[in-house]
């Protein structure tokens, strides 16, 4: 009797934090110089050898090696492929340590004016005070990734064994992996080059090499498949890049013959680069039916009979359990015409999106928890599918019944609906979602209210959380320390922020937000609807992990939320004080959110409930209201075809939330890491009176979308790059301002750094931001 066929069950990549925040202790414990590099090594080695040893034993059979990262799988991928920029001193070979994360995060140190942007002078020390890479956000993920830097007299080599390396430690375990590489069609489009009118893709015979060579080694090492991942294949393409793409896998094919490749593409439908997907010789090709599910019939009507299909069944980018009879339903037609030793399972994306182990997770409502599933019972499913899909349905019947039970039970769930919010959404009309008058006639309202100098300083929101703030919050939350004593704790930490503001000379004063965990969870926490975590971390860049907010339900606010802290933060100044608020379309963005009504249906909600405490702040006597958009870009489709249409409801929702006020209340946002110059319109539109925006590392890049838009609004352009130690120079940041005003009109212009200063020592903001109100005192001088 013959054996059932087995259907391979891959997971294209998983968190590489640690179920225990592992790696990120380990990289802050060796940045901060209290442990060796050979201490942080070790760390991420047990780490791999787990998550290879966890995805075995679920019953993968498609374990990727190179998933793994220190930092950024972009980053390791400049790096292996030797795009190193010259200012970080790099001079060939493997490249150090230290260079690595100089690239990441940028040096302590001064910058010297004659090195330009950064230094590689031998003399000054091969990263003292060098920037970072620029860094932006995944596609459409709030993953952050590192912007690769090119040239047009780019050089490549392979300046890194890792991917092989990575291998054959799995290889040593006695688990045969397959490993992953960021393909380089994706790596060029991703990057940038500062040469006006260069297009990285003209590197792509240069790069190739490099990609050749590697593939030639991973086959001596030993591998018989290699993960290429190209998602640059869900967006839209010009016929130079599909193009290119052929060029690139015609040469790749041939650098190993006996290493098949699995060309993976997610985020989204391949649409009309299909044909190219489809024309490429490789052996396999994943695709995502989680966000394009319509693809599927296209995908196996056309491709031809010996590629492998790799089909991306389960969400790599959402929290919800599958139903697992409705996605058979849904595939079995394609599947019944394709042999099965030519099928995979997959998420649809890598696992790296989504928390580690729901088991971890013991506080959580029963309910809810029984409607979730992260990276560790995903795997689980995926093994079920692929053993239906294989051995029958009877073969699971366990497992696919209770996945259905979850479904309808979620469906039916008096904690999922709310008729009052229902109610709320139909009473929406046009008078909400515009202010009483146009921007020109609020400013000179605003302007003889808050009498406030040229180029007036304020920060983005949040201080410094230091240690004792998080052991004064783990204790309280702890039972450990009272309310009563946490409460008076928060209030010398606001007070002794608002008087050292007011010190330096900040015109604009913010309360520091030290009773804030996170800027999305403490007001998820306050608002129905939301269910949170212990453990779900997922990483947002290097060691910086956020516990997104997981959205089960009809959205309301009980009662406000942030007026208490304003009031007392103000009571302490006759400097404006701004509230501080996350706008609906980050808190929407930045959370797991429920898939069983349309996105901007949530976001309505959640629009109405920030209103609220927005129209509580000017009632208490706020006259400046920063609503921050930080996800307003990321959340853009990845297709031009369906911008509009997203712009259209995340700008409404924005202007629901802002437009219950008078015309002398002042109303801020913040965006964190976008491009703009494809979406001015909407940002106009979304009609702010202050908006600030990154543009430290982009050497104020981003603001040529206002300068030829002419943006009417005032614009705090970011002088200080807050996710770097350094401690940018004053003349640095008065650099910055003069290139922001040769783009905008001095009364426009804000001096800001780029974002909240949460996650940097007072050490680093001390300085940073005496230096940054010397710069904007300069500006006055000199207008």
């Amino acid at each position: 009797m013959s054996l059932p066929q087995k259907v391979p069950v891959a997971t294209l990549g998983v968190p590489r934090i640690g179920r225990r925040r592992e790696l990120k202790f380990a990289l802050e414990s060796y940045w901060s110089g209290k442990s060796s590099a050979a201490a942080l090594l070790e760390t991420a080695k047990r780490l791999r050898a787990a998550n290879w040893e966890e995805q075995r034993a679920r019953g993968i059979t498609r374990i990727p090696s190179n998933d793994f990262s220190l930092y950024d799988h972009v980053l390791d991928t400049i790096v292996l492929v030797g795009a190193v920029p010259a200012r970080y001193g790099w001079q060939g070979g493997e490249v150090p340590l230290d260079t690595y994360f100089a690239m990441a995060r940028g040096s302590e140190g001064n910058a010297h004016a004659e090195c330009g942007n950064g230094c590689a002078d031998p003399a000054h020390g091969p990263h003292d005070g060098v920037p970072a890479l620029e860094m932006t956000k995944w596609f459409d993920t709030n993953y952050h990734y590192m912007v690769p830097q090119f040239s047009s007299d780019q050089a490549f080599a392979l300046s890194s064994s890792k991917p092989v390396d990575e291998f054959l430690e799995a290889k040593a375990l006695g688990i045969y992996t397959r490993p992953v590489i960021l393909g380089p069609v994706t790596l060029l489009r991703r990057g940038k080059s500062q040469e006006e009118g260069f297009d990285p893709l003209a590197l792509l015979p240069r790069l190739l090499p490099v990609y050749e060579e590697l593939l030639r080694r991973l086959r001596l090492a030993g591998a018989d498949w290699v993960q290429i991942d190209e998602p640059a294949l869900v967006l839209d393409l010009i016929p130079n890049e599909r193009e290119a793409f052929r060029f690139a896998y015609e040469r790749l094919a041939k650098a190993a013959p006996d290493l098949r490749i699995m060309l993976a593409t997610y985020f989204g439908a391949l649409g009309d680069n299909l044909d190219t997907a489809l024309s490429l010789p490789v052996a396999g090709l994943h695709v995502d039916l989680v966000r394009a599910p319509e693809q599927l019939e296209a995908v196996g009507r056309l491709a031809r009979k010996d590629l492998v299909l790799s089909l991306g069944l389960v969400d790599g980018r959402n929290v919800w359990r599958a139903d697992l009879c409705a996605i058979l339903d849904r595939i079995k037609p394609v599947v019944a015409g394709w042999p099965l030793a030519r099928i995979e399972v997959a998420p649809s994306s890598s696992l790296l999106h989504v928390p580690i182990d729901l088991d971890l997770e013991t506080a959580l409502d029963a309910d809810v928890k029984s409607w979730l599933a992260f990276a560790a019972q995903k795997q689980g499913e995926l093994v079920t599918l692929s053993r239906a899909l294989a051995e029958g349905r009877s073969a699971v019947l366990a497992a696919l019944k209770a996945a259905s039970q979850a479904a309808a039970a979620r469906a039916a769930s008096p904690k999922v609906h709310d008729p009052l919010v229902e109610g709320r959404i139909a009473g929406i009309g046009a008078a909400m979602k515009t202010r009483a008058s146009d921007f020109a006639t609020r400013s000179r309202v605003q302007r003889d209210k808050l009498g406030l100098p040229a180029f007036p300083t304020t920060t983005i929101g949040s201080f410094p959380q230091t240690a004792e703030v998080r052991k004064a919050r783990a204790a309280h939350a702890k039972g450990e320390l009272s309310h009563l004593d946490y409460e008076a704790f928060l209030k010398r930490e606001t007070e002794a922020a608002i008087r050292w503001q007011e010190e330096i000379g900040l015109d604009v004063l913010v309360h520091g937000e030290f009773e804030r965990n996170d800027m999305v969870q403490y007001f998820g926490e306050q608002l129905s609807g939301f269910a949170f975590t212990k453990h779900a971390w997922v990483q947002s860049y290097g060691s910086r992990y956020v516990r997104p907010p997981i959205i089960y339900g009809d959205v309301s606010r009980p009662r406000p939320m942030t007026v208490a802290w304003w009031q007392y933060a103000q009571s302490l100044t006759p400097r404006p004080v701004k509230g501080m608020l996350t706008g609906p379309v980050t808190i929407l963005n930045w959370s797991f959110v429920r898939d069983d009504q349309p996105r901007e249906r949530t976001c309505r909600q959640i629009a109405l409930a920030i209103r609220d405490e927005v129209v509580d702040l000017e009632t208490a006597g706020a006259t400046m209201i920063q609503i921050d958009e930080a996800a307003l870009r990321e959340g853009l489709p990845l297709r031009r075809s369906e911008w509009k249409a997203y712009l259209g409801w995340a700008v409404e929702c924005f202007r629901l939330t802002a437009s219950g006020v008078a015309d002398a209340t002042q109303i801020h946002t913040h965006m964190c890491y976008s491009e703009f110059n494809d979406i001015i319109d909407g940002i106009a539109a979304m009609d702010a009176d202050v908006i600030s925006i990154e543009t430290s590392r982009s050497q104020m890049e981003l603001l040529d979308a206002f300068r030829s838009y002419k943006y009417p609004n005032e614009i705090g352009p970011g002088v200080y790059d807050i996710h770097s130690p350094r401690v940018p120079a004053v003349e640095e940041m008065t650099a910055l301002m003069t290139l922001a005003r040769k783009r905008l009109a001095d009364g426009q212009l804000w001096v800001n750094p780029d974002c909240g200063l949460k996650t940097r020592k007072w050490e680093e903001v001390r300085p940073a931001l005496v230096n940054m109100v010397a710069a904007a005192r300069q500006l006055r001088d000199a207008a």
